[in-house]
């Protein structure tokens, strides 16, 4: 069970292993995709709904991350960024946000540094190890891409 404040007004996340199951899937054409649960599209809606930000920062680039943007109109989506504390330094900044209303969640080595930062973070169960040990952290009950992100919205939008 997860256990975030009121105060939350945004969501700053990794996307491949949070929103998606971590595959990648190739055609016969050489073209990826990535495979979206709808549970957690269903999340964004609630958390906009709701006037709870998203902010996306991934270290790929993929259709389904712009998918998701042009759907929630997400101002602040970041692709193909290794470096992302400084980006997430950037977001807190722009919005003015203290560290009592954003919550960070992500599942790989890239995203240590902003979970370190993050007062709230959120990681995965198919997280890797050293991410799984970051102090302080809470994991949710579902796997990323299987309504690990619906998880996060429902603990913070009570219906």
């Amino acid at each position: 069970m997860l256990n975030l404040p009121d105060t939350i007004k945004m969501i700053i996340t990794d996307f491949d292993g949070i929103m998606t199951d971590n595959f990648v899937y190739i055609n016969e054409n050489s073209q990826s995709t990535r495979k979206l649960n709808y549970k957690d599209v269903t999340g964004c809606f609630l958390l906009k709904r709701g006037g709870i930000d998203i902010s996306i920062i991934s270290g790929e680039r993929n259709p389904a991350i712009e998918w998701i943007k042009n759907i929630f109109e997400l101002e602040d989506v970041h692709q193909r960024i290794w470096d992302k504390l400084p980006v997430m330094k950037s977001i807190i900044e722009k919005y003015n946000l203290s560290d009592e209303e954003y919550v960070y969640i992500g599942d790989d080595i890239n995203d240590l540094e902003c979970l370190n930062y993050a007062k709230y973070k959120i990681t995965v169960p198919n997280a890797t190890k050293r991410v799984k040990d970051v102090p302080g952290i809470q994991i949710t009950s579902e796997s990323g891409g299987n309504g690990a992100f619906r998880e996060v919205a429902d603990c913070l939008i009570k219906m």
